[in-house]
This record gives structure tokens, C-alpha cells and sequence, in this order.
């Protein structure tokens, strides 16, 4: 499958990707936050690391959002069009801030792992349907949003519940549910990702964000049988790596072309049970942070659903562009080579198996046996 869609239009791009992005401030060395003296600036935000990457990887995008008339707000949009994306449809908001946000170095899974966030309020927050221009943010092949953004505010909801509605040339909608509870509270997140993502053609979602926001903890068949209405739904296993099942047949992503989503969502539990398309494991990775792995891995599989490679391939490029990220500090790194990516892809399984890959890897020679090491 192959995603179609007018190439030469001067506003056409390969990926939007609508959300709030973030100044991060990371630590210059491990400890609680109350003792780190210092931190190094960076950006970080859920879409626009993956317009990033995707624009690093060679793809046109574009990133659409609301930032404060400050200094974090020019340094967002100085920092993300320095990557080439098109930044020319960011809003600027003279009342509201730029959200920031502080974290320690240690992984996010573990119990010292420590974010503090300043976004209440924020530019980004402010969103709305009528004040965003849906024209330039529906003029891309693929459309890439996340749950993230459905938390911000009511009136942010309402914008994903507009994009994410079918109409006649609506772009492919590809859809991270990202699942933070802490944005949620109380409130009815988990319906609202359900909801979204039935919605949308492509769903990344992890075995534990279904587990934590839908209690689904079976198999990855049980969470495709509960989500049976996206085209593509891919499934992040963590450690073990990932499947996808789909796309369907004469689905839209199937057929490539943008055309409207009709119907309404199938029923649980039907037989015999979804079976994946295909599964990729994971790679052996010295990890040096986790922050942005999973951006970065949806950026991986976007770039290949665009080149129309098979799915098995779209999961491997997922997890070597996230392997990329993994090796390096910070919430983003450069891709690598799309020659270097589609060698390592194109291993037997059994050579797959044996990587392992450590910082600097994406800089390996071509060829180069230094490349991966094995163990």
C-alpha cells in the first residue's frame, strides 16, 4: 500500500502533525530534581518530534500550533523549523505563555523518574477549531495527531473531534493515543482516546496504555477485536517489539487515497480472531534516555507507510528510528540513513535478532562493520 495524494501543490506536505510543543529543560547530571544546579534547554513535544524527524528522514512537514509571544515561544519555533519543518502556520499568543517543562535524566519507567510540568493555561491550550487554519492543517498526505492534545482543554477536544471527523478529502489520520493520566484527572480520557482513535486510519498505541486507560490486558488480538475500525492498528509491545494488524481490505489506508470514514464501530468479539500482519521484535539497545522513543518510533513507521513498504518493514523502520533516539540524550535524534535503515530492515530474522545497537550507531560508515555490534 501506498499513500497517494496531490505531490506538486504548493501547500501539500508529506505530514502535518497539529499539537502543543514544549520547552524541556534536561538535567546536566543524574539526581532529584531539588538537587540538579542546572539544565541544558531543549524542545520536546509528542507531534512535533515526529514532524522532526519525518523532516530529518527527508519528508516535507508541517507543524501547526499556538506558542506565547515570548522568548520560549520564538525558541520552539526557531529550534522545530530548524529541522525544515514548515513553521508558518504556529499562531502566537500574547496572552497566553509557552509551556515548559523540567525532568530528571533516569528512565521514565522508573520510580526516580520525575517530570514537572508548567503548561496549565498555556498557549497551546488554546486551541480552537476556528482558530487554527484547517485548510493548511488538512493539506498533507498523512495527518498526525496525538491524545495529547485532547487533554488540553474543552476547546482543544473540539478540534480533534473536527479533524478526526469524516468528510470528503480528509487526509490519512494517523493517531498516537498517548495516554497521560495525569492530564486526564478525573475526567473522561479514556473514552475520549476510544473515540479518537476509532476515528482515525492509523493507532499506535502500547500494551500498557490499553491495560491502564482500557483494561484490556490480553493479547494483542483482544485489544484489535476492542479497535477493530482503524485501518492499521499497531501495537507496542515494549521490550518484546511490536505488531500491526491490517490494513483492511478497501480501507483507507489500504487504497492510499484520502476519502471520508463512514459507519459506525464494529463489535467486540468477533471470530475467528484478528490475526497481525505482521510482528517486528525489538532491538538490543544501550539505552542512553527514553524520552521520545515513541515519537520517534511513529515517525519511523510513517516515513516507510509513505514509501508504500510492506508492514513488516514499516514496524522495523519504527524500531530503528526509535533505536536512534534511544542511543542519544534529549527528546530527539537524527534518524538514520535511509540507506543504513533499509539495509539493517531488510536482514533475515535471524541477523535481526543479533543486533545490537549503541550510541553513534546511525553515524556508522556505509557498510562499515562497526555499524552494529553482535554479541
Amino acid at each position: 500500500m501506498t499513500v497517494t495524494g496531490p505531490r506538486n501543490a504548493p501547500d501539500v506536505v508529506d505530514v502535518v502533525a497539529l499539537g502543543e510543543s514544549m520547552v524541556t529543560f534536561l538535567p546536566s547530571r543524574p539526581g532529584r530534581l531539588a538537587d540538579v544546579p542546572s539544565f541544558d534547554r531543549g524542545i520536546g513535544g509528542a507531534e512535533s518530534n515526529v514532524a522532526c524527524v519525518l523532516a530529518a528522514a527527508g519528508h516535507t512537514t508541517r507543524w501547526v500550533s499556538r506558542v506565547g509571544a515570548d522568548g520560549f515561544g520564538d525558541h520552539l519555533v526557531e529550534a522545530i523549523g530548524g529541522y525544515g519543518v514548515d513553521v508558518s502556520y504556529v499562531r502566537r499568543d500574547p496572552d497566553r505563555p509557552t509551556g515548559v517543562y523540567f525532568r530528571t535524566a533516569g528512565d521514565r519507567a522508573g520510580d526516580a523518574h520525575e517530570v514537572a510540568y508548567y503548561r496549565a493555561g498555556s498557549a497551546a491550550s488554546a486551541m480552537t477549531a476556528a482558530g487554527v487554519d484547517l485548510e493548511a492543517v488538512r493539506a498533507g498526505r498523512v495527518l498526525h495527531l496525538s491524545g495529547i492534545t485532547a487533554a488540553l482543554s474543552a476547546d482543544c477536544l473540539d478540534l480533534m473531534r473536527e479533524l478526526t471527523a469524516p468528510r470528503p478529502g480528509r487526509p490519512l489520520v494517523s493517531f498516537d493515543v498517548n495516554h497521560r493520566p495525569g492530564l486526564w484527572r478525573d475526567g473522561p480520557g479514556p473514552g475520549v482516546l476510544l473515540e479518537l482513535a476509532r476515528a482515525a486510519d492509523i493507532v499506535f498505541v502500547g500494551e500498557d496504555e490499553a491495560e491502564s486507560a482500557w483494561g484490556i490486558d490480553g493479547d494483542p488480538s483482544s485489544l484489535r477485536e476492542a479497535l477493530p475500525e482503524p485501518d492499521i492498528l499497531v501495537v507496542k509491545q515494549g521490550a518484546r517489539g511490536a505488531v500491526a494488524f491490517g490494513p483492511a481490505a478497501g480501507g483507507r489506508a489500504a487504497r492510499g487515497g484520502p476519502t471520508a470514514r463512514g459507519g459506525t464501530p464494529s463489535t467486540p468479539g468477533r471470530t475467528p480472531r484478528p490475526r497481525p500482519a505482521a510482528t517486528a521484535p525489538a532491538l538490543d539497545v544501550d539505552v542512553v534516555a527514553t524520552t521520545g522513543a515513541g515519537d520517534a518510533f511513529a515517525a519511523g513507521f510513517l516515513s516507510a507507510t509513505l514509501r508504500g513498504l510492506p508492514v513488516r518493514d514499516r514496524l522495523r523502520h519504527g524500531h530503528l528510528t526509535a533505536a536512534a533516539t534511544l542511543t542519544a540524550p534529549g527528546d530527539l535524534a537524527a534518524p538514520p540513513a535511509r540507506a543504513l535503515a533499509d539495509r539493517l530492515t531488510a536482514l533475515d530474522d535471524t541477523a535481526w535478532g543479533r543486533l545490537r545497537l549503541g550510541p553513534g550507531w546511525t553515524q556508522a560508515d556505509e557498510g562499515a562493520d562497526e555499524e552494529v555490534r553482535t554479541p
